[in-house]
Parts: structure tokens; C-alpha cells; sequence
């Protein structure tokens, strides 16, 4: 037991079995229980009948023109329908009610510019803001059932276009600002996108980075659906003009009116197409409908963050391009009248401290990030955040992969003053919402675990045989029963969304991940089950190892890869990243493989550590292992071209050269 991090783990076997097991537990104060949103009792009510929990959560959280007559229609599974005969608008949901309702002066978005420029939306703003847009695309001939392609940096007309789109009734398909022309056209293929919303460009670490280019070229070859390019002028910077098919924002949106009547559609009604990467390389669209997921990000967004939108000041930091950044930036947060923060450039532009300078300046109050970017900061050293009073934060989030225990610990201790609840989320693109994350009113927080199902969710961790496994033990992760926000299909695939997520468990949603239960009945992410590697006939996770590399208080960031072998099949390579006062030598080496001996057991140790200056992450933040793996297996590393920054693989491979 390593009496440094309080995580003990078995010497011997499976490493799936034999479990992380946290000592640590952090119960909220009795002021934080006293006035929380969601208390106790609410799992029981969740528990006693889903479809009747969501039903209600539903009618609280959300205005119907047409209330629903039945919550949940199963009959036609794997597809769920939800809140069947219900209508409502999502866009009236997110705005024009607040405003109805005496909420126009609260600020909706407060909008910071990476250069430093800034814009506050009040309610009653943003709402005139996407009227005009709706009228603009609808002048442009877009209409209900339309799809709509957004490819925008961080900047609040992101937002505007989605829920414009949203109130006509048109599917938005947001891709990411960092992907290339060919993955911009392949998703405008799929979706037969009619219009495109872009910018001339966006700023990163204070240079002027263009977008649009991306948009002529994918449109250059013949053959597209795309009939106009709508163009936000952000940085000013000289681009290609196509007349008749481009237009500026400024000219189509500012001068279109201001009154727009938003129409109900059906429950079920199509919203948004996110595309996220398949294996076999043609992106899977997939398709989210309207009450299930506005109902289901409105209560988690609320219940997972202890939401009092009257007084908090709430920031996710991810960009509209993933999940995250629609379900908990475009829709929850307005849905509920909350307050945010809209960031749009990098953690260290123009310096290192810009987020806690940010918290400070708006008084944020709940913030949501991933662990890449908690484990940069505690990288650069806890004296930068120190400068800065962070004594608003009250709840803290972490999303998008699983978080190891001594980064979990940095931000509660630093970030969050050792007294902020820290909320470690488990959800994907494909859950629309929250899945798995404790409330922080209820639960005692235990570092490193997403502990347990959101009330209203059945998740199971199971077997080969899909079986549940005991405490202690660990497996694939499941979903049990439908939710609202699931998706409703893979767009234009049927059979491939059957054969994808419900064919390797009969009557259960394979999530693709793995997962561990502890002694508690705590849920611990794995990650990918393709994260998983196989070592001499062990099964070892790749972030259980990442875990134990951070543990050591000379690693500021790892990625561990599972390489081809002639002897034990697959071996352990971990690439890691020194805090500045660690030696780089042999020594630091062999000191890493006997601390991942001593923390998981003998066969885990790393058959190579590589000590490298960065790794190659992809501007959601993600670790692009398949790179690592490259190397690990002495390949040319493959494309690059999704990388936040394109050098990183340069800088490896010369570092390894020395």
C-alpha cells in the first residue's frame, strides 16, 4: 500500500480483478447536504419506476405545447420513443420562456474572446439574436427536417445557429473546428447538409487561425448538397469570396427581423446529427431527438452540478464540437436559466493563468473540464492558480475520460480550495447526458471513481457471459434499461447502430467500455475495452497504469500503450512527461517500473518507459494512443492531422533520437 495516494491494488493476477481499491472519502458539508437540489430520497423515487421519474423531471424541467400521453414506448427496440404525442420547441425551452417569464435581464452568456474582447447576452438578447438568425436560414430556404452543417470556433453565434436551428426544426450537424476539409465534406455527405455556417477564422495562442479555407476545399469537388455558406467575420483575416453561394452573418442575420414564432415540434423530432469516429472509418452520425434529451440534460445538468441559477456563474470548458459541449453549453444551462462563461481560446494563451483569471473576473462558481487539461495545470505548477482568488468555486466537474486519483485530488485541493465536491461524470456522445456521476450533495466523492448511476439510469458491470460481477471485480459496462436522452439510431444506418451497441449483450446497451466495481459497489472507469491489453494471459487497463505512473510525484502526465510481443503477447510501453525538478535518467526509469510493480503488481511493469516533452493530444484534449503506438511498435506514426499541435510527434521522436 502506498501510503502517498491511499490506493492499494493487488500483487499478483488479473488487474481487472484484482481492484483499485480508494480509502479516501470526501462527504459533503452539512451546509452544502442542507441546501443541495437533488437529496437522498430521489434514488428511491428514481428507482421505484424510471419511466414515471422521467416523466416527472420532464414536466418540471420543461414547457410542452402538447403534453406527452405515454413516457416510454419500448415495443419497438432498440429504438426508444419517449414522451410519446408530447410537443415542445427547444429553442422556446432554452429562451423565449425565461424571457416570458421575467428572466430577460439575467445574463445568459458572458462571452470572452481569447484576444481579450468580450460580449454579455442577456436572456432577452439571445433570444432577439436567434430569431434573427431562424428567419435568416429560413430565408436561405432551410426548413423543418433540413440539416445544417456548423463548423465554428468557440464564439457565441455557435450557440445562436444551433438553437435557430433548432426552433425551425432544421438538424444541426456541429463539426468540430479542428477537423480537416475531407472529414468536413465526409460529414456533409452523410448528412446531405444544405447550408454551412462558418467563420472567417478564430484565434490560437494569440495568432489569427483560419476556417473557412477548411469549407472551400471541402466544397471544391462537385457533387455536394451544400446550396449557401453563411461566413461570421471573427478575425478579419483575408479569404476566398464564392458570390451567390457565400454570404456574411452580418449581412444575413443582423438585418433579418426579430420576430419569429417558434413552432412545436414532435418529442421524438430529429435535433442533432454529432458525428464521432468509427472503426471502420466512415463516421457514425448519431442521431439525437428533442424531449428525451432536453429532459435528460436539464435534470443532470441541474442535479449533477447542484445548479442555483440565480446565483451561479457556470463554465464548461468544451468546445460545441463534442457532446459535451451541446448538451451542457447549448441546451442544459439555457434550458435551466443558468449564468454561463463562453471561453473561447486555449488554457495558456496569453499566459498560463487565463482560466483562473477568467474565474476570478466572472466569479465562476461551477466549473467543468476534462482531466488532460487538470493534469496540464498540476504540470505547470499549483503557484500559477495561487495568484488568483478562486474562492467562488463551489462544485467542480470532470468529463471526458476517467480521472486518476492524485489529479482528482490537485483540483479539490487547488482548484477547489479543499472544500469544492468534485463530480466525475461518465457519459458519451451516444448517452446524450450524464450516465454515471455522484451528487454532490449526497455522495461522499471517492478520488478516481464515478461512483454511481445518475437516479432514473440502470447500469450494470457484467461478464463474457453478461453476467453481473460482484463487488470487486471487473467487466464490461452496461446499460440496463432505456433513457431519455439515448440515441435514437446511427443516422441513415439502422442495422449498423443494432450491430454496434446491442449485439454483444442480448437486451442490454454495450457502452464499449470497460469498467471495475469495488469493494463499496463504487463504479470505476477503464476506458475503452480496446484499452485494455492482454499480457501474458492478464488483462491489464491501460488507465489503471496511467494511475499508478501519476501516483509518483516526479510524473506530471503518462499514456500507456500495449505493443506487439513475441514473448507475452501484447507488453506495457508508457510514455511519460517529468515535472521539471525530476531527473531525467535511467534511475527515474527503473524507480517508474518498481513504483508500477509495487502500486498493480509484477506484471504490470512497463517493459519501456519513455520519457518524452509532450504527447500527442487531440484539441478535445484526448490522448491519440494509435500514434503511440506506432512508435511503440517501430512505425512510422500515422496521421497527425486531428493533433492540437502537429509538432508534438517531431519533438517525440527527436527526444527519443537523444
Amino acid at each position: 500500500m502506498s501510503e502517498a495516494n491511499g490506493v492499494q491494488s493487488a500483487t499478483q493476477g488479473d488487474a481487472l480483478e484484482n481492484l483499485l481499491q480508494e480509502n479516501r472519502k470526501f462527504a459533503p458539508s452539512e451546509e452544502f447536504a442542507a441546501n443541495a437540489v437533488v437529496q437522498a430520497n430521489v434514488y428511491a423515487e428514481a428507482n421505484a419506476d424510471r419511466p414515471a421519474f422521467w416523466a416527472k423531471q420532464a414536466r418540471e424541467l420543461l414547457t410542452w405545447d402538447e403534453n406527452f400521453t405515454q413516457a416510454l414506448d419500448w415495443s419497438d427496440a432498440p429504438f426508444a420513443k419517449w414522451f410519446v404525442g408530447g410537443t415542445l420547441n427547444a429553442a422556446y425551452n432554452a429562451l423565449d420562456r425565461h424571457v416570458e417569464n421575467g428572466l430577460g435581464d439575467r445574463v445568459a452568456i458572458y462571452f470572452e474572446g481569447e484576444p481579450g474582447d468580450t460580449r454579455t447576452y442577456t436572456y432577452a438578447q439571445l433570444t432577439e439574436e436567434v430569431k434573427k438568425a431562424a428567419n435568416a436560414f429560413e430565408s436561405l430556404g432551410v426548413a423543418k427536417g433540413d440539416r445544417v452543417a456548423v463548423y465554428l470556433p468557440m464564439i457565441p453565434e455557435a450557440v445562436i445557429t444551433m438553437l435557430a436551428c433548432a426552433r425551425i426544426g432544421a438538424i444541426h450537424s456541429v463539426v468540430f473546428g479542428g477537423f480537416s476539409a475531407d472529414a468536413l465534406r465526409s460529414r456533409i455527405d452523410d448528412a446531405e447538409a444544405k447550408l454551412v455556417v462558418t467563420a472567417d477564422g478564430t484565434y490560437r495562442r494569440g495568432k489569427p487561425s483560419p476556417l473557412k479555407n477548411a469549407v472551400d476545399a471541402a466544397l471544391e469537388a462537385e457533387g455536394h448538397s451544400v446550396a449557401n455558406v453563411v461566413v461570421v467575420k471573427r478575425n478579419g483575416e483575408p479569404i476566398d469570396w464564392h458570390e451567390g453561394r457565400d454570404q456574411w452573418w452580418h449581412d444575413a442575420v443582423e438585418s433579418a427581423s426579430a420576430e419569429h414564432t417558434p413552432v412545436p415540434h414532435d418529442a421524438e423530432h430529429p435535433l442533432f446529427i454529432l458525428y464521432t469516429s468509427g472503426t471502420t472509418g466512415k463516421p457514425k452520425g448519431i442521431l439525437h431527438t428533442t424531449g428525451g434529451f432536453l429532459a435528460q440534460s436539464a435534470f443532470t445538468h441541474k442535479a449533477t452540478f447542484d445548479l442555483h441559477p440565480e446565483t451561479d456563474v457556470y463554465w464548461c470548458t468544451a468546445d460545441i464540437g463534442w457532446v459535451t459541449g451541446h448538451t451542457y453549453v447549448t441546451y442544459a444551462p439555457l434550458i435551466n436559466g443558468a449564468t454561463q462563461l463562453m471561453y473561447e481560446g486555449t488554457p495558456d494563451s496569453p499566459h498560463q493563468g487565463r482560466w483562473w483569471e477568467l474565474v476570478e473576473k466572472y466569479k465562476v462558481s461551477i466549473m467543468y473540464t476534462a482531466p488532460t487539461a487538470i493534469r496540464t495545470m498540476m504540470k505547470w505548477g499549483e503557484d500559477i492558480p495561487a495568484k488568483y482568488d478562486l474562492s467562488s468555486i463551489r462544485v467542480l466537474g470532470s468529463v471526458g475520460e476517467p480521472i486518476n486519483p492524485e489529479a482528482w485530488m490537485w483540483y479539490r485541493r487547488v482548484i477547489g480550495g479543499d472544500k469544492a465536491p468534485i463530480v466525475d461524470t461518465w457519459w458519451q456522445t451516444e448517452t446524450g447526458a450524464h450516465m454515471i456521476a455522484p451528487m454532490p450533495g449526497v455522495t461522499a466523492t471517492k478520488p478516481g471513481s464515478a461512483q454511481v448511476a445518475v437516479p432514473g439510469i440502470a447500469v450494470d458491470v457484467v461478464d463474457e457471459l453478461g453476467q453481473p460481477v460482484p463487488n470487486g471485480h471487473g467487466g464490461y459496462l452496461v446499460v440496463r434499461e432505456p433513457w431519455p436522452a439515448m440515441l435514437r439510431g446511427i443516422w441513415g444506418d439502422p442495422e449498423r447502430y443494432k450491430d454496434t451497441y446491442w449485439s454483444r449483450f442480448e437486451n442490454m446497451y454495450f457502452a464499449g467500455d470497460g469498467a471495475k466495481k469495488d469493494d463499496d459497489g463504487d463504479i470505476w472507469l477503464l476506458g475503452r475495452v480496446d484499452d485494455v491489453m492482454n499480457v501474458s494471459g492478464h488483462r491489464l487497463s491501460t488507465t489503471e497504469i496511467e494511475s499508478a505512473l501519476v501516483s509518483h510525484p516526479s510524473v506530471a502526465e503518462a499514456a500507456v500503450v500495449g505493443a506487439a510481443d513475441e514473448t507475452t503477447g501484447e507488453a506495457v510501453v508508457a510514455f511519460v512527461i517529468l515535472r521539471g525538478n525530476a531527473a531525467q535518467d535511467e534511475e527515474i526509469v527503473t524507480t517508474l517500473r518498481n513504483h508500477v510493480g509495487k502500486e498493480i503488481g509484477p506484471i504490470a511493469k512497463p517493459r519501456q518507459i519513455l520519457v518524452v516533452p509532450e504527447l500527442p493530444k487531440t484539441r478535445s484534449g484526448k490522448i491519440m494512443r494509435r500514434l503511440l503506438k506506432d512508435i511503440a511498435e517501430g512505425r512510422e506514426a500515422g496521421d497527425a492531422s486531428t493533433l492540437a499541435d502537429n509538432t508534438v510527434m517531431q519533438q517525440i521522436a527527436t527526444s527519443l533520437k537523444g
